[in-house]
């Protein structure tokens, strides 16, 4: 049974721009190839300018809390430099010209079993192909899945997509679920759990339907009530389970682990085709974009030839982002490349123009009550803008999801997301000097 969480809002959705555009695939002419795609320490490239690649060969890895890289076109590198990359920061890249040709690397096997595999063998697997939360959070997925053996009782994959405009999941569970159900039970060999649940947002009918076609009995299907954030982790554990997450906690702690529907579709493609990570579906839509469309983009795709793709810009863009209008972050280039959490491209019009000039907060408690994280948001921002630290840690702004509920419902216009994660960026950057010292 579906149940609900504290807060939320319900946002208009956007998603008939391109909920019907089917996942076309994009053949770019360069890649430009990040290093740091995920939670954890950058990779280190393994190729140099000048170097031949095949589709899928490992271009970069390192040790501890990484998960290498591929590339995503057979070709010639290019370049191995700083270049700018989606969190708005320059990054170090592999760019690689495109051959045309997509010679798949030669350690490519396909697998017709895995009844032989151990669950540390599978696990490995997962981790050579590089697959990371496709969600957007960008964690390890070996790790999550490591960190849960012995402790969860149940599985989650979260196929919710609730966050306006962005359709890459639903059209992903509609057109190709045999990978989300076959991912899925990869990770039911490995975790073991005692209830296995997908969830999906009611407004997906389709989704829905494509994926009780593929599902096994032992798998529960649950339609959930359309409100944002349901496909966040906690919240969505909350609706399935009941269960809540603990402030500073993991999943694991209430026995969950939760993973995202490309995710699984990622775990089948590195398990049973051999394929590690080299692309994933992207929306690119808003009102600013001429053909609102679903891609299927190699990793480091240019922003500029996804726009291209999607016929243009049909007027001057007011703001793009890389994901969606409510956790989505501003772009102030389109030399970017897509990474493996890079589900969509928002690209507004001066229609969605809603900023205001010198905002003044009215007290009115509307951040407190959509919070689904049961935070005070008006006082953390407060804080925040008078550099009290103590105040930020004990109001647990890091627990902030970055939802944007808050911001949201906010008649005055106060940018708090942007406010949280300076927050976040200062208490870091105090531990970092208190450890240091």
């Amino acid at each position: 049974m579906a149940r609900s969480f504290f807060g939320g809002v319900h946002p208009k959705g956007f998603k008939e721009l391109s909920c019907e555009a089917p996942i076309v695939p994009l053949r770019p002419k360069l890649v430009s190839i990040a290093m740091s795609q995920h939670i954890g320490k950058p990779c280190t490239p393994l190729v140099k300018v000048g170097d031949r690649v095949t589709l899928g060969q490992k271009i970069g890895d390192g040790q501890g809390l990484c998960v290498p890289v591929h590339a995503s076109v057979s070709g010639t590198v290019v370049a191995v430099e700083m270049r700018p990359t989606p969190a708005g920061t320059n990054g170090m890249c592999v760019v690689i010209e495109s051959d045309g040709r997509d010679t798949l690397c030669p350690a490519i096997q396909k697998r017709e079993s895995i009844a032989d595999l151990s669950p540390e063998e599978l696990t490995a697997i997962i981790r050579e192909a590089g697959i990371t939360g496709m969600g957007g959070a960008g964690f390890p997925t070996n790790v999550k899945i490591s960190s849960g053996m012995g402790k969860v009782d149940t599985v989650i994959v979260n196929g919710a997509e609730c966050e306006p405009y962005i359709t890459s999941d639903d059209r992903l569970m509609r057109e190709t679920p045999e990978r989300v159900a076959g991912g899925l039970r990869v990770i039911q060999k490995i975790l073991k759990p005692a209830r296995t649940a997908v969830g999906i947002e009611a407004n997906k009918p389709q989704a829905i339907a494509a994926m009780k076609r593929v599902l096994n009995d032992d798998v529960e299907l649950l339609a959930l009530r359309v409100r944002y954030p349901q496909g966040a982790e906690k919240q969505l554990i909350q609706s399935v389970t009941g269960r809540c997450v603990p402030p500073g906690g993991l999943p694991a702690a209430v026995g969950c682990a939760v993973f995202n529907a490309a995710t699984c579709a990622a775990i089948y493609d590195a398990v049973y085709e051999g394929m590690p990570l080299v692309c994933r579906a992207v929306t690119v839509t808003g009102r600013a974009i001429a053909r609102p469309s679903n891609f299927l983009a190699p990793i480091g795709t240019l922003y500029s030839d996804l726009i291209e793709a999607a016929g243009g810009f049909c007027c001057q863009p007011y703001k793009i982002l890389c994901g969606g209008p409510m956790m989505g972050i501003a772009q102030h280039t389109l030399a970017c490349g897509t990474i493996k959490g890079n589900n969509a491209l928002t690209c507004f019009s001066e229609k969605d123009n809603h900023e205001v000039a010198e905002p003044h907060c009215i007290r009115c408690g509307k951040c407190v009550d959509v919070c689904p994280m049961h935070l005070m948001p008006i006082f953390l921002h407060r804080a925040q803008k008078n550099g009290d630290l103590e105040k930020l840690e004990k109001g647990n702004v890091m627990d902030c999801i970055e939802c944007g509920s808050c911001a949201y419902g906010c008649p005055a216009g106060i940018p708090l997301v942007q406010s949280f994660r300076t927050a976040k960026k200062m208490l870091r950057d105090a531990k970092a000097k208190e450890a240091a010292k």
